[in-house]
This record gives C-alpha cells, structure tokens and sequence, in this order.
C-alpha cells in the first residue's frame, strides 16, 4: 500500500511571511477626523501606500485635539494615522490642486470626508475624476448621506444621539448616555473599508471601479442589530437596562465580595454549569430559572441569588472558578487591565513604532499567523511633500515611494 501523501498530523502548517495583501495599491486619503482615516490606516497596515493630503499649516483636524499630547502630536491624531505618507495642499492654490488631480489619477482608491458636492468645485468628485481614471475606488464618508442630510454635518456624537445608540445606553431610568468612544465613527470606518475592498475585488473582474457611501447615520441604525429587530418586531422601542441584557440572562456584572465579575450564560447548559461551579446547582431546576426565557422573566430574583453566593469570595477566586467550568466571565477591567490581561493571554496588543511615539494598538487581524505591524509611524505634516512631488514629476514605479516598513518592538 502506498503511503498515504497528506498524512495527518497535530502540528499547524508554518507561518511563512508573505507580502502584505495590499502591496502596490495607492490610495489618496482626502479625509480628516476619525472615520475615514481609520478606514485609511487599515488599508496602510495591509500594505497599500497611503498618501494624506492634508490643509498647510493646520492638517488633520485631530492634530490640534489635545490633551494629551505626544512630542509629535497630539495622542488622538497618532491613534488614526500610521504607516501614512503626509501631503500639505492648499486645494485653492492652482498648483497644489494639479497636483492633488495628479495623485488621484494615478490612485487605485480615493477617500473623502468633505461635505457633498464641495470637491465638485475642485474637479475632485468621483464623476470627474472616474472619467480620467475608470479603475479608482472612490470612497465618501458623511454623516447623513448624499441626499437629504447632504447639508447636516456630522460627528460622532450626534450620531449616537439621532440614531438611537444614546437611548439604549446608561442606567434604566437615567438620561441617556453616550458611548465612552466615538463608537459611531468606528464602525463607519469600518464599513467603508469593508465596502473599498468589495469595490476593488469587484474592479479585479470588470475593470471597473466604483463609488462607495458611507455615512455615520446608516452605520449607526446598521449596528443596532438585535434592539432594531426588538423594536422592529413588536412596535416598541427598546430602553436603556443599564448593564443587563434584553434577552439573556445572567449576563452583566455580578457584585462579589470585593468588586464586580462580568459573567454571561448563552444557553441553558451554560447555566447549569455556572450553578454548579457556585455551589448552587439547585437553581438550575428552579421552575423559574429552566429556561434562559424564565431567568430573563425573573432577572431580580436570580441576580439578588447569585450574588448572595458570589458575596462569599472574592471576584477573582469566583472568575477562576467559573472559567473552569467553561462558562464565560471576567474582570470589569479599565483599560490599562484590559491591555495587561490581553498581553497576559498572548494576544500582544501593542507594538512601537518609534521612540518620539506612543505605542499603536496592533491591528486587529491576522492572516495565516501574520500581524499586520510593520508600519511607519504617523506622519508629521507635510513631511512627504517633496518625495510625493517628485514621484509625480518623474515616471518612477509606485514602490519607489512605499513608505518605509518598520518591524514591531
């Protein structure tokens, strides 16, 4: 008998290092804030060359968004904008417009964030700049989309008020909250990178690029997932439960005897786990707890009982516990804890790139085994202005000007 050519084995295939999967891409990042130089920076830590065309003198409105501060910027501006290269243009100076024209109709994919029809007047919008250019992803960012809230801008926090978000968040019966980070613009940034990479995987077939629309407003009613579908389904709009769940129970932060453990149960057998571990697992055949349906019914009551038991011990000897016991919980850490433990369980959250600059929160995707950390540090303004002039001058290949890779601390 021959040998069997795909043996099976325990050991995982090799991490081999690859190119990053967006090598040779140019994208022109017109964008300011948060949302779309997010989008952008994701692109950049998957290998395409970021060129940030930025207002002389001022740039990126995060820029000047301090305390705190970094020697280089301010803390908020280096969150959003590694691995990029920085342009200072005056879009009303004719010089710096060709040049800006230049760049995106050389770019495979292009990002703005300005308020519709405002790049029209620089001949900038995607139906001018798709006529010079068919292949580019032309990507727009807003707050309420291109039609009837063209006009209203948009950040974060009204959004989180408009779409719903903030009447869902806080304690029941108190006055709605915002979130604790700007949510909103995240998860915009997010869909606008998920609908740039559907464009040019699109564009790989038909040649043809595309625009892509994104407003906050949409990501927003987008991301309330279940409590849309509550409300959507019975007529009535959800409220805010503070830390509890509309329909799982238990799940939020139950009181030990020294602090808080956040402790979820997704199904019945999860529970019946949980009891036992406590040492109570006569609650599991209570009429009124059998069913997660009966725990949500009766929440006061099984919380008031379970956090008698937990009462006895302390949050960490209970996390252990109930971990054991393959039920999920943890710590209701503050952020230091957060990356200490993520550091704790292997995951290596941060990486430096380079003394004058706080470390990055490591992207969050890998790819067959490889992290996307080897990137520039965020740009001062205008520091590749001249290098990017000078490609655009000249007949150099793209790769000449990629920004320099760094590899992780």
């Amino acid at each position: 008998m021959s040998a069997d050519p795909h043996p099976a084995s325990s050991d995982p295939p090799p991490v081999r290092e690859r190119e990053s999967p967006l090598t040779g891409l140019l994208v022109a990042d017109f964008s300011r804030v948060l949302a779309g130089p997010l989008a952008t920076m994701y692109l950049a830590d998957l290998g395409a060359t970021v060129v940030k065309v930025e207002r002389p003198g001022s740039g990126d409105d995060t820029r000047a968004w301090g305390p705190p501060w970094t020697p280089r910027a301010s803390s908020y501006f280096e969150a959003l904008n590694r691995g990029k290269l920085s342009v200072a243009w005056d879009l009303g100076d004719p010089d710096d417009l060709a040049k800006a024209r230049d760049l995106a109709s050389r770019a495979d994919v292009f990002v703005e964030n300005f308020m519709t029809g405002t790049l029209a007047k620089f001949g900038l919008d995607y139906p001018s700049l798709s006529r010079v250019n068919p292949g580019i992803v032309y990507a727009s960012v807003s707050g309420f989309g291109s039609g009837a809230g063209a006009t209203l801008p948009g950040y974060d926090f009204v959004a989180q008020a408009v779409g719903g978000l903030m009447s869902i968040t806080g304690e029941a019966g108190g006055p709605p909250q915002k979130v604790g980070v700007a949510l909103v613009d995240v998860l915009t940034g997010k869909d606008a990178t998920i609908g740039i990479l559907a464009a040019l995987q699109a564009r790989a077939t038909t040649g043809i690029g595309a625009h892509v629309e994104v407003n906050l407003f949409s990501s927003v009613l987008g991301a309330l997932v279940n409590q849309a579908s509550a409300f959507l389904a019975t007529g009535v709009a959800p409220r805010a439960m503070g830390n509890a769940h509309p329909s799982i129970a238990p799940y939020e932060p139950l009181r030990c005897s020294d602090t808080q453990l956040a402790v979820a149960c997704g199904n019945d057998g999860q529970f019946a786990r949980l009891t036992a571990a406590l040492g109570i697992p006569e609650l599991a055949g209570d009429p009124r707890f059998a069913t997660n349906a009966d725990r949500v019914a009766h929440r006061t009551a099984l919380v008031a009982l379970l956090e008698a038991r937990l009462a006895t011990d302390t949050a960490a000897h209970w996390e252990h516990t109930v971990r054991a016991a393959g039920v999920a919980c943890g710590p209701v850490n503050d952020i230091p804890a957060a990356f200490a433990e993520a550091e704790e369980l292997g995951l290596a959250p941060l990486f430096s790139v380079g003394d004058d600059h706080p470390q990055q929160v490591r992207n969050p995707i890998t790819m067959s085994g490889n992290n996307f950390d080897r990137t520039s540090a965020p740009p001062d303004l205008g520091e590749h202005t001249t290098e990017i002039e000078r490609w655009l001058s000249s007949d150099e290949p793209l790769p000449s000007i990629a920004h320099p890779t760094r590899s992780s601390a």
